[in-house]
């Protein structure tokens, strides 16, 4: 899993509430297990008109924000259902931070599994976000996981809360297979020592 240290990038803002995994990646694309190739679907039916050109219209297919790596959006984001394709949609495309004032509980465990730092703040601090945001390509904003730190264009700084072992996950890339391999030499010495005493299992 790629290290998250430290992001500087455009932050595109997404103020919807109630923004679904179904919103996120819809249903028809779930039929793969490959974490790549899911960018071009992501928010598909908003991003697409009907004929499958791109709608000028929204956030992502706006110039100022095709490059965006971070995404500020609305209360509740990824809620319904449980689906790991939904932060390999958001990884692939890009984005590596979403900023809410709230998260559903599965999505936010997937996306510490993946390689994506959700960032929880309050309703004012998301507004001055929101705002900062709206700036186009002057939204640039700086997310410091270690320092726990959100830097805005204007200097602003808003400071976030996380958990001391997804930070230390997260910093390290380790996902659930990183962490196991931590303890290789442990599970070696384990599992020497099992087959002497049990030679015939």
């Amino acid at each position: 899993m790629q290290k998250f240290t430290s992001l500087t990038g455009v932050a595109a803002p997404l103020p919807i509430i109630n923004i679904d995994t179904d919103m996120i990646i819809p249903k028809q694309y779930l039929k793969t297990i490959k974490r790549t190739g899911l960018g071009t679907a992501l928010f598909s039916e908003l991003r697409y008109n009907e004929d499958g050109s791109d709608n000028a219209e929204f956030v992502l297919n706006k110039p100022a924000y095709k490059g965006a790596t971070i995404l500020v959006a609305g209360d509740n984001f990824g809620c319904g259902s449980s689906r790991e394709h939904a932060p390999w949609a958001l990884l692939d495309f890009g984005i590596r931070c979403v900023i809410s004032t709230s998260f559903a509980d599965i999505f936010y465990n997937n996306c510490f599994k993946n390689g994506i730092l959700p960032v929880v703040v309050t309703r004012e601090e998301l507004d001055k976000l929101l705002d900062d945001a709206s700036r186009g390509a002057n939204s640039t904003l700086t997310v410091d996981l270690e320092a726990q730190e959100i830097r805005g264009p204007d200097g602003g700084v808003i400071s976030f809360e996380i958990d001391p072992f997804r930070k230390h996950c997260l910093m390290n890339g380790l996902d659930d297979i990183g962490l196991t391999l931590e303890k290789a030499t442990s599970i070696d010495r384990f599992e020497c020592a099992t087959a002497e005493s049990r030679p015939w299992a």
